[in-house]
C-alpha cells in the first residue's frame, strides 16, 4: 500500500465532500437536529392539556376544586362550555382533550363520600388517557372538607375518570391510523423527489421540453400515477388494521379516503419541489430525510403533541402529517365528519397550493 496514493484519495473525498452542500449539510444537521428533537422537544410528561370546565354547582367548594386541578398544570383552559353535552361535543370535535364537569349536587356528593366530579376524557391517545387520571388522584383540599373534616367522611373515589373512543386502551387503535399518514409520507415523498431528477439523469428532460406538454401537465402527469398508489396502500393499512387489531372506523370511509388523497397531494407536491432542487437521485434523498425525521417525531405519532414546547409545536404545524393525523384519527376514532375539522383542511390545502406553485416556479426556472 502507497501511503502517499492513499492520502491523495483521502484528500480527494474530502474536497468532493466540501463541494457537496447537501451532504456537508447532513454531516451536521442530522446530529442537531436528533439532539434538539429529543432532548428539547420530546416530552412524555404532559401539560397543559386543553380542557373545558363545567361547573354546576358555583360554590366556593366547586370552584375550590377546579382551582386545584389547573394548579396541577395538566390541564389548561381552552374552550367554553356550559354542559356536559358541550364538553361531549368539544371532544368529539378535537377541540379538547379533556372535560371536567362539577355536578350540581357538589356538596351532598362530598358529604355523602360519593363521586364529586367527572373528568371526561378523549382516550384516543393512551398517553393523554394516563395523563389525564391523574386528576382523579386529586386530594380534596376544599372549604368544606377543611371545616368540616371531622364530620364528613373523604369519599374513596372522590373523581371518575371516564375515557372515550379507547376505554381498553389498546395501542394499536392510535398507532395504525397514525401509520397510515407515516407510510404515505415515506413512499409519496421518496416516490416524486426522484421524479424530475430521474428524467434528466436519463437524458428524456430535453425530449420533454420539446414536447407540447405545458409545465403543469407534466408536474400533474408525474403526480397523479403516485396518487393511486397511495389510496391503494391506504386500502391495504385499513384492511390489515381492521383485521388484525381490530381498529375501528367510525366515521365515514369516504372522509378517509379524502383525508388520505389531502395528505397525498401535500406529500407529492414536497416531494416535487425538493425534485427540483436536487442535483441526483442520491441527493433528493439525502434532503427528504429531513422532512422524515421532524415528521415522525413532531406530528404527535410517536410522542404527544400537548407535551412539546410552543417552539416545536410551531414547527409541527408546518407539517401537513401533523394536520393529517387530527383529521384520520377525529375520523376513525372519534366519528367526526371533515367538516368539524375544517382548520386542518384548509391547512392542507394552503399546503398543496404552496408546495405545488413553488414547485412549478422552480421547475420553470430550470427548463430557461
Amino acid at each position: 500500500m502507497n501511503l502517499r496514493r492513499l492520502w491523495a484519495i483521502v484528500i480527494k473525498e474530502l474536497r468532493q465532500l466540501r463541494r457537496d452542500r447537501v451532504t456537508l449539510a447532513m454531516i451536521a444537521g442530522i446530529p442537531v437536529m436528533q439532539l434538539v428533537l429529543f432532548g428539547y422537544a420530546i416530552n412524555l410528561n404532559l401539560r397543559h392539556l386543553p380542557t373545558a370546565i363545567v361547573d354546576e354547582a358555583q360554590t366556593s367548594a366547586s370552584r375550590q376544586l377546579a382551582m386545584d386541578m389547573l394548579a396541577t398544570d395538566i390541564i389548561r383552559p381552552a374552550a367554553h362550555a356550559t354542559t356536559a353535552e358541550d364538553v361531549m361535543a368539544l371532544i368529539h370535535r378535537g377541540e379538547i382533550s379533556v372535560g371536567i364537569v362539577i355536578p350540581r349536587d357538589f356538596e351532598r356528593r362530598l358529604a355523602r363520600g360519593e363521586p364529586v366530579a367527572q373528568v371526561l376524557v378523549d382516550g384516543s391517545d393512551t398517553v393523554v388517557q394516563s395523563a389525564a387520571a391523574q386528576l382523579a388522584q386529586l386530594p380534596l383540599t376544599t372549604p368544606a372538607t377543611e371545616r368540616n373534616r371531622a364530620s364528613i367522611p373523604l369519599p374513596r373515589a372522590p373523581i371518575s375518570v371516564v375515557s372515550f373512543y379507547n376505554p381498553q386502551r389498546v395501542s394499536a387503535i392510535n398507532i395504525v391510523p397514525g401509520l397510515i399518514g407515516i407510510i404515505l409520507t415515506m413512499t409519496m415523498v421518496m416516490f416524486t423527489s426522484v421524479a424530475i431528477v430521474r428524467e434528466r439523469e436519463r437524458g428524456n428532460m430535453e425530449l420533454l421540453i420539446a414536447t407540447p406538454v405545458s409545465r403543469s401537465e407534466l408536474m400533474l402527469g408525474k403526480v397523479l400515477p403516485y396518487g393511486i398508489i397511495g389510496l391503494v396502500q391506504t386500502t391495504l393499512i385499513l384492511l390489515l388494521g381492521m383485521w388484525l387489531f381490530g381498529v375501528p372506523v367510525r366515521g365515514s370511509a369516504i372522509d378517509v379516503y379524502w383525508a388520505a388523497l389531502l395528505l397525498i397531494l401535500a406529500n407529492l407536491s414536497l416531494g416535487l419541489l425538493i425534485s427540483t432542487r436536487a442535483q441526483s437521485q442520491f441527493q433528493a434523498m439525502q434532503m427528504t430525510f429531513f422532512v422524515f425525521l421532524p415528521s415522525i417525531l413532531l406530528s404527535g405519532f410517536m410522542f404527544p403533541f400537548e407535551g412539546m414546547p410552543l417552539p416545536a409545536k410551531w414547527i409541527a404545524e408546518i407539517l401537513p402529517l401533523t394536520h393529517f393525523l387530527r383529521l384520520i384519527r377525529g375520523i376513525m376514532l372519534r366519528g367526526a365528519d371533515l367538516h368539524e375539522l375544517w382548520p386542518e383542511v384548509l391547512a392542507l390545502l394552503a399546503f398543496i397550493t404552496l408546495m405545488m406553485t413553488l414547485a412549478i416556479s422552480r421547475f420553470s426556472k430550470r427548463l430557461d
